[in-house]
């Protein structure tokens, strides 16, 4: 499978334009109020609109009501929900039978057993996204941090990942 390329925390119309200039293959729209990267439904709207047949929108959630995920979904054109919360395989299989959009679960990794709750999400969700454990009390992903990649070594999911 090649790589594909997802810019996230995209907030205004000048980011959207550099990451179509870029090439990338998805633009991310933070649908959680705690983080600096959030966008209001209006702006959401105008983006996805902006962006329309030039690149994939993906929404970001954490530990959302189906509420706030409806509500977004209202607003803008999403193509995908990325979830960064605690969200089990049952909720994540609920979320992408609710809205009929492919969920892309993250999963914070600092251990090889981090790497192996993934195995817990097949036909639940349809990407695994692997991220660096945040510090404690610190928002989830987005971070800037890695984690050691040798971990993924050899990794055979039933999911795609990234």
């Amino acid at each position: 499978m090649p790589a594909k390329i997802k810019i996230c925390g995209i907030s205004t119309p000048e980011a959207l334009d550099a990451t179509i200039a870029a090439r990338a293959d998805y633009a991310g729209l933070v649908f959680y109020p705690a983080s600096p990267r959030a966008v209001t439904s209006n702006v959401a709207g105008a983006l996805t609109s902006r962006a329309a047949g030039q690149i994939a929108m993906v929404g970001l959630f954490v530990d959302a009501d189906d509420a706030v995920i409806a509500d977004a979904l209202v607003a803008a054109k999403l193509n995908a929900l990325q979830l960064h919360g605690s969200e089990s395989p049952e909720r994540v299989a609920q979320l992408r039978a609710r809205f009929g959009k492919p969920v892309w679960k993250a999963l914070p990794v600092a251990s090889a057993s981090d790497v192996a709750r993934a195995a817990a999400y097949a036909g639940a969700a349809d990407l695994i996204l692997f991220d660096a454990k945040t510090p404690k009390g610190a928002l989830p992903g987005g971070m800037g941090l890695a984690f050691d990649w040798s971990l993924l070594a050899g990794y055979r999911g039933a999911l795609p990942w990234g």
